[in-house]
């Protein structure tokens, strides 16, 4: 039963960037490079079929590409940290993504995610970290922030059954294109004449 999760990449530019704040602080376990990405739904473990639905109802998604920036590094857990992340600037058509996603899912039936939609890339798992030592590591990493950087699709990923942080594996993937109204208008055409 795989474990699968709609997500965007990060590119190798941004990657080198965050891996150049991580280390040096005790109890957490750094996510690889190679493993980053921001979760734009998690669909949780499935059977095949609904597998196979998911990437149906993905499958009709015609969306515009757009630029991301990776802003600020905080962590999750206010009381019991348990995460280090980067944060994701706002962006409109990022969270017009997200919802688009969370709808399909929930017309198959999926249950919702009771946790806001917050973009966000882990970049570590945190356990019992001293509360002093990493209000110091987070204060010395103020200020981060990457570059733009352009998002051309996003993928479905699966995940094995384990503590977190990967690895993951891209199952399929889909465009966003510079013009999703003719897409739309192309996909629709074709839908008429292959029923």
């Amino acid at each position: 039963m795989p474990r699968l999760f709609a997500a965007l990449e990060v590119p190798q530019d941004a990657a080198r960037s965050l891996t150049l704040v991580q280390g040096g602080l005790h109890g957490a376990r750094w996510i690889d490079p190679e493993n980053f990405h921001i979760t734009l739904r998690f669909f949780g473990d499935v059977e095949g079929h609904v597998a196979d639905q998911i990437v149906e109802s993905l499958d009709q998604i015609r969306r515009a590409a757009f630029t991301l920036e990776l802003d600020g590094i905080h962590a999750f857990g206010s009381k019991k940290p348990h995460s280090l992340y980067a944060g994701v600037w706002p962006s409109v058509p990022l969270s017009e993504l997200a919802a688009d996603i969370d709808r399909r899912a929930k017309r198959l039936g999926l249950p919702s995610d009771k946790r806001k939609f917050t973009p966000h890339v882990t970049l570590a798992r945190l356990r019992n970290p001293d509360n002093r030592e990493l209000a110091r590591w987070l204060a010395g990493r103020g200020g981060f922030r990457t570059l733009p950087f352009p998002v051309s699709r996003f993928v479905l990923m699966s995940s094995r059954d384990s503590v977190g942080g990967g690895p993951y594996v891209v199952e399929e993937s889909w465009a966003l294109t510079t013009n999703p109204e003719k897409s739309q208008r192309s996909a629709s055409y074709e839908d008429a004449f292959s029923a």
